[in-house]
C-alpha cells in the first residue's frame, strides 16, 4: 500500500461507501492545536493530541518517549480505529506529527494507514467547526513488533553496521547550534539526512524515484539495514515515511537525540563527517 494519499483521493474515499477513519493530529512544539481543530477540520476527523496520546512524559527516555500502549490503544479505539478499517492521518501541512501517528499505528500492527500528502494545507474540500462528533467505538489492540523500533544501543550498533540517518537540520547534526537539547552534535557514525529535503515546496513528498535516488546516494542499498533518528522521534518518523514512499523499510529510534544526549556516557560527534 502506498503510505500517502492525495487530497483528491481522500475526498473520493470519504464520499464512498467505506470511508476511512480520519485522524487530525495537528501539533506544535508549544503544545496542543485542539483549538485549531475546532476552528476547522475535515469532516469526520477526530482530533489526536501528540503530546498526550502519542508520547509519554518527557524524561531520561527523551522528549517524546513511547506512551503506555494500553492507553494508546484505548485512545485510538475511541477514535474509531479497528485493525480491519483503513485509516488516514493528517496535520497542518508539515506532516511530522501525522508521520508519528502513521509510524505508531504501523509499529503496533495496523496494516492500512496512510498520510494525507501535504496535509490540511492542500485540502480544498469543506471544513467543519466544533468539537467533532463521537465516532462508533473501534476495536484496535496494539501489537508492537521489534523490527521497526530502535533503542540507544541498537541505534549505535546500526551506525556501525548499517545506515543510521539523522533527520535533523544539518547545522544541528554538525553541532553548530542546538536550540532544544543540552548537547550539540550527532551519534557517531550517523549520516546527515535532513527530512526537509524529502518534500517539495508545497509540502508534498518528492516522487518515489527521486527519493530512492536520494537515499541511495546517502548509502542505502538493497541489503543495508536502515534506521532513523531526530530530536525526539517526530521528524524522524517523517523520514521513515519518506523512505517508505521510496519503497525502503527503516526503523525509528524514538528516543533520538533527546535521549542519547541526556546520558553523558554516550559518545558525541561533531562536524560534517559521520565519525
Amino acid at each position: 500500500m502506498n503510505p500517502i494519499i492525495s487530497a483528491s483521493q481522500l475526498a473520493g474515499e470519504l464520499a464512498g461507501q467505506n470511508p476511512p477513519v480520519l485522524l487530525d493530529v495537528r501539533w506544535q512544539h508549544q503544545g496542543s492545536l485542539r483549538s485549531a481543530y475546532e476552528e476547522g477540520h475535515i469532516p469526520s476527523a477526530v482530533f489526536i493530541d501528540l503530546d498526550a496520546d502519542l508520547a509519554g512524559a518527557a524524561g531520561a527516555a527523551g522528549r517524546h518517549p513511547l506512551p503506555d500502549l494500553g492507553r494508546f490503544g484505548a485512545v485510538l479505539s475511541a477514535a474509531g480505529v479497528s485493525a480491519d478499517r483503513d485509516v488516514v492521518v493528517y496535520d497542518g501541512g508539515q506532516n511530522w506529527a501525522a508521520a508519528r501517528l502513521w509510524w505508531m499505528l504501523r509499529w503496533t500492527g495496523h496494516t492500512s494507514v496512510r498520510v494525507l500528502d501535504g496535509g490540511l494545507a492542500l485540502w480544498t474540500g469543506p471544513l467543519e467547526q466544533g468539537p467533532g462528533e463521537t465516532p462508533a467505538e473501534g476495536t484496535f489492540e496494539p501489537e508492537p513488533n521489534s523490527t521497526d523500533l530502535l533503542d540507544a544501543d541498537s541505534a549505535a550498533a546500526l551506525a556501525r553496521s548499517g545506515l543510521l540517518l539523522d533527520a535533523r537540520a544539518g547545522e544541528r547534526y554538525r553541532g553548530e547550534v542546538e536550540p532544544i537539547d543540552s548537547v550539540a552534535g550527532h551519534i557517531p557514525g550517523a549520516v546527515s539526512a535532513p527530512t526537509t529535503e524529502n518534500v517539495a515546496e508545497d509540502g508534498r513528498f518528492k516522487p518515489a524515484a527521486e527519493l530512492a535516488d536520494r537515499f541511495k546516494a546517502l548509502g542505502a542499498s538493497g541489503t543495508s539495514e536502515i534506521g532513523v533518528y531526530c530530536g525526539s522521534g517526530v521528524s524522524g518518523a517523517h523520514e521513515v515515511l519518506a523512505l517508505a514512499v521510496a519503497g525502503i523499510p527503516a526503523s525509528l529510534y524514538v528516543g533520538s537525540w533527546s535521549e542519547w544526549s541526556a546520558d553523558s556516557s554516550r559518545p558525541v560527534a561533531t562536524g560534517p563527517d559521520p565519525r
